[in-house]
Formats: C-alpha cells, sequence, structure tokens
C-alpha cells in the first residue's frame, strides 16, 4: 500500500504552529461559516467598505456569510478570556472573485493575536521577523512599510528579499483600539498586535509552485513532489 504524504499547505502550518507555540501562543480553530458581526463589524470594517460587497464576499440565505478571513477569530476568541492573550488561527476563508494560476475562491490563511500589558510594536517587528527567518532561513531580508487596515492602528505590509525582489507576504499591526473594546479588554490597559498572511502564496514561494489551484486539485502527480 502506497504511504500518503502531508499536504504542503499542512508541511507550513506545522511549521508555522511550532514556531508560535514555543512562543506560547495556542492554536485556535473557529467556524468557517460566521456572522457579519465577528468577520467584519467587531472588526472596526466600516458599513461601506468594499470587503462588504457580493463580489467580495459569500453571503447565505439567512444573513451568515462564509469568513473572509480568519480575523473572525480575534474578537470570538478573546472576549471571554483576559490577557494575556497569545493565539494563532489556520485556516480556510473564502473569496466570491474569479480564479487563475494566481488567485483562488477557497484559501487558506493564518491569523496571530497578542495582547498584554505593555504591548508595542517593536514586539510585533520582532515576533514577525523571527517568525519568517524561521520558515526562509536567517538570511532573509524583512522590512515593515506603513499600511491601512482598519482593524489595526498603525497598521503595516511586510515584504521579504526573495530570489533578489521584494515581495509582500503578510499584513499587521497594532490592535485598534475599537476592537479591543469589543474584546471586553480596556485600551487604556492593555495593547497587543495582530497578523495575518496568506499561506497558499506563501507555499508558492518556498517551493516555487506557479498555480495556485493545483493546491486543490487532487492531483496525485503534484502531491507527491511533498
Amino acid at each position: 500500500m502506497a504511504q500518503g504524504n502531508l499536504h504542503p499547505i499542512t508541511q507550513f502550518i506545522r511549521k508555522a504552529s511550532l514556531f508560535f507555540e514555543k512562543r506560547g501562543f495556542e492554536v485556535y480553530e473557529g467556524p468557517e461559516v460566521d456572522t457579519e458581526w465577528y468577520n467584519f463589524d467587531a472588526l472596526n470594517v466600516p458599513a461601506n467598505h468594499p470587503a462588504r460587497d457580493v463580489q467580495d464576499t459569500f453571503w447565505l440565505t439567512d444573513g451568515r456569510l462564509l469568513r473572509t478571513h480568519t480575523s473572525n477569530c480575534q474578537v470570538r476568541y478573546a472576549e471571554n478570556r483576559q490577557p494575556p492573550i497569545r493565539v494563532i488561527v489556520p485556516g480556510t476563508v473564502y473569496r466570491n472573485e474569479a480564479t487563475d494560476a494566481r488567485h483562488e475562491s477557497t484559501l487558506t490563511q493564518l491569523e496571530g493575536l497578542y495582547i498584554d500589558k505593555d504591548v508595542k510594536i517593536g514586539h510585533l517587528f520582532e515576533t514577525l521577523t523571527g517568525f519568517l527567518q524561521h520558515i526562509y532561513g536567517d538570511s532573509i531580508e524583512v522590512r515593515f512599510r506603513p499600511h491601512h487596515y482598519p482593524f489595526v492602528e498603525p497598521g503595516a505590509d511586510v515584504d521579504i528579499k526573495f530570489e533578489g525582489k521584494w515581495l509582500e507576504v503578510l499584513g499587521s499591526g497594532m490592535v485598534h483600539p475599537t476592537v479591543l473594546k469589543n474584546m471586553n479588554i480596556d485600551p487604556s490597559i492593555y495593547s497587543g498586535f495582530a497578523f495575518g498572511m496568506g499561506i497558499d502564496r506563501l507555499v508558492m514561494l518556498e517551493h516555487h509552485i506557479t498555480e495556485i489551484r493545483l493546491f486543490r486539485s487532487s492531483d496525485l502527480k503534484f502531491l507527491k513532489q511533498f
């Protein structure tokens, strides 16, 4: 009988989880079908934000939706817990968009959240730099660029220099005070950082894969490489 192999995305999640678990993070799995509150409202996403448009979100007839990011678990996880909070959330997300070699409607993300007293943006930079070096090697160059996300303030995109080119690999920032309040956490006492990444594209970089749709194709020729 042929021996099975771990899917490359599963391998990446295990490698990422190992890094964060050593830093005291819990691995949490939340619902893929959720409410508008947890997916958008609780994260300070305005009612007129383009992400709420039907072209981007799969809405169900009962008003719920297929989560568009694993960020739906931030408030859900933290609202009944007291800091310090350290959690990562790997899981499947859904985007109502056309598919091609670089885009898919079903993706895998990994979300991270850390809340405690006196958490600074330097903690975010150090954590993510260490994580990317864990994945790509200690020699990888990492840079942070300011970027606006409604659920963090300030926010930053994170790039790595991969094979001579700067590539954006994840988004991050300090948790917005409004989001902390929605977690029932006092922003005058606690602060935190959050980050999120699309695992599919990181695995594509790592293994020089050019077709994102192969991950869910059940193509044994492709899967046996891993």
